[in-house]
């Protein structure tokens, strides 16, 4: 069972975490033609902004209400109701998508009940559907506001249901998607379900959104992801599929609502865990034996797993990412002989935590994950792109996961769920590793005296 410790620090000296407002917005970008509208100052926003826009290389339609210093004092009820009305008469949107940022938290303020007498009063904010998630920045990270946004959505969108008049879709079922999902991880995990005879609703739904596809014509806002009335139809599933712990609430919420009920799977991805949730969608779909393309993909798997342990087996891994990508991460590699050596997380909040496969985990940030790795003699580093510091700093080869990941191209392309992605994490692991054996190593240089006809600056000196 591992055990949580905090760093006896002040302060963060490279930050890992990214905010729970980022992760709101996020998620509503996963709603069809929505606007995500951070409650707050416009340097919230801006932050966001870049850090969304870097990691997917797309425009994207964040927003603010530019709260000042008088509107933080005296509250911001205008500024939400100001906003509203401009983004309608803008950008048409049939989904707005609020979070906030703190300041409406250190005030005090009654947000859901100015929310609710706006909404009130204007009969013509009818047609969009507004919804609101309490996220401040100073409560967790990216993963608690996307479940909190998740939860919100569900809570305002999804009708509640009699359980005497429930009319079931037996082969319809819900896949509630965690942050650490990428689009190609959801286009993965719809292709599998899809492959059972199933017809999935995915929330949210970011492998159509930003997936990284061009458009026929500009919109201000998201350019797919869930539609509105398919929210709606989740009441009727005969299933939900949970992936990733922070959607256990979500799911739970929603069996609250409508009496479907609801499986998570914290990890869907290693062997173990995939073969979990292909039993489930067998069972669902009335299949005794998964259909060949699965199997086929179940047999790749191995074979890599053969391939790929030669390389993983002893390998002393650093990683540090929220809680459900590093026990996703972290399980399927220490079932192929990885030891996690350094653990560094973003939240207190997942009871995820004390199951890693690691006496302890570290709340903290990169300079922990930079200093830990160092001591314990980690071989290669997982994390988002500003793990390249300590990864420089150390000499060892880092994998970037999570968010954001600035620095290279196709970050929505990246799967690592499903046994095709479980294959493609094992090959990109082992041929990290591999590539270290051709490239120069800083105790090489000083080894061995150059060879007189290749030293050249010798060469010419002496004559």
């Amino acid at each position: 069972m591992a055990r949580l410790t905090h760093p006896k620090r002040a302060l963060s000296t490279n930050p890992l975490k990214s905010s729970a407002p980022l992760g709101a917005a996020l998620a509503y970008l996963g709603i069809e033609k929505s606007i995500p509208l951070f409650h707050g100052s416009q340097g919230c926003t801006a932050f966001a902004m870049v850090h969304l826009v870097r990691h997917f290389k797309e425009a994207v339609p964040l927003q603010t209400t530019a709260m000042n210093e008088v509107s933080t004092i005296l509250g911001g009820s205008d500024q939400i109701e100001e906003a509203i009305e401009n983004l309608r008469r803008k950008s048409a949107p049939r989904f707005i998508g609020i979070a906030s940022t703190a300041l409406t938290e250190t005030r005090g303020e009654d947000v859901p009940g100015e929310l609710a007498d706006i909404l009130s009063r204007r009969s013509d904010f009818a047609d969009t559907k507004v919804v609101y998630a309490s996220t401040p920045d100073f409560d967790g990270a990216m993963q608690d506001g996307w479940a909190k946004a998740v939860e919100a959505i569900i809570e305002m969108l999804v009708p509640e249901v009699d359980p005497v008049w429930r009319d079931p879709i037996l082969r319809q079922v819900n896949l509630l998607c965690g942050s650490h999902l990428t689009p190609a991880d959801i286009e993965e995990l719809v292709r599998l379900i899809r492959s059972f005879g199933l017809t999935p609703i995915v929330l949210p739904d970011i492998s159509t959104s930003l997936d990284g596809h061009v458009s026929e014509d500009w919109q201000g806002t998201s350019l797919g992801g869930t539609a509105l009335a398919d929210i709606a139809a989740m009441s009727r599933s005969g299933f939900t599929l949970a992936v990733g712990e922070s959607m256990r609430k979500a799911a739970q919420l929603l069996e609250e609502r409508t009496y479907v009920p609801h499986g998570v799977f914290p990890s869907v991805t290693g062997l173990t865990s995939v073969d979990a949730f292909v039993r489930t969608l067998m069972s669902l779909s009335g299949q005794q034996d998964p259909p060949a393309p699965i199997k086929r993909d179940r047999a790749r798997l191995l074979d890599a797993a053969l391939d790929a342990h030669f390389h993983t087996g002893g390998l002393k891994v650093a990683i540090g990412a929220d809680p459900d990508l590093l026990f996703s991460l972290s399980g399927a590699l220490t079932s192929m002989g990885a030891e996690i050596v350094t653990s560094v997380t973003t939240s207190q909040h997942s009871p995820l935590i004390e199951h890693l496969p690691i006496p302890e985990v570290i709340l903290g940030d990169l300079g922990d994950f930079e200093r830990s790795a160092g001591e314990a003699g980690a071989q290669i580093l997982l994390t988002h792109s500003h793990g390249r510091h300590a990864a420089h700093a150390l000499h060892r080869p880092l994998l970037r996961v999570g968010f954001p990941i600035f620095d290279q191209l196709g970050a929505q392309d990246i799967c690592r769920v499903g046994y095709r992605g479980t294959r493609a994490f094992l090959y990109e692991i082992a041929n990290t590793v591999l590539a270290q054996h051709h490239r120069s190593r800083p105790e090489d240089f000083g080894a061995a005296p150059i060879p007189e006809e290749f030293d050249h600056v010798s060469h010419t000196a002496r004559h």
